[in-house]
């Protein structure tokens, strides 16, 4: 059976993984008879949003821990991903992407890209398996690959 790795951001389309995307994501691997292997970071998100106002809230949030609502708790730390155990790997959007993934929410192209991530698409890409970024996840790709953004 083939395992595609999927990477979250958290829970929640403005400081975490976009929930359509991830959910959804999720369901067409089921649906192909693959295995999602999901990850994410173990650390704290860089905000909390309010989904009902979206008003920053002062409260802390872990990403790990966020992101296993979205996957019923079936979810390692990224520090635990290993490119020879997948045969591809998908990055959901949702700002988390752009806030916990890397600082894109704040730098723009000068932004940096978490160094477990970063290293686990270089390796999947050197082994010639697919990579998918969706939504503001391919912002990410320019710093992962090395080019630069336009």
């Amino acid at each position: 059976m083939k395992k595609i790795g999927v990477i979250l951001s958290g829970c929640g389309v403005y400081d975490g993984s976009e929930i359509h995307e991830a959910v959804l994501t999720l369901l067409a691997i089921s649906r192909s008879g693959a295995q999602a292997v999901c990850f994410a970071p173990d650390k704290q998100q860089v905000d909390v949003i309010n989904h009902l106002t979206g008003e920053a809230m002062t409260e802390t949030r872990n990403v790990l821990i966020e992101a296993a609502r979205i996957t019923r708790g079936e979810i390692r730390p990224l520090a635990q991903a290993d490119a020879a155990e997948l045969d591809a790997l998908i990055v959901p959007g949702g700002f988390g992407a752009a806030k916990n993934l890397s600082n894109f929410a704040t730098l723009g192209s000068e932004c940096t890209v978490d160094r477990e991530l970063k290293a686990l698409a270089q390796a999947m890409h050197q082994a010639g398996k697919p990579l998918g970024f969706m939504c503001i996840a391919p912002a990410m790709l320019p710093k992962i690959f090395d080019f630069p953004l336009r």
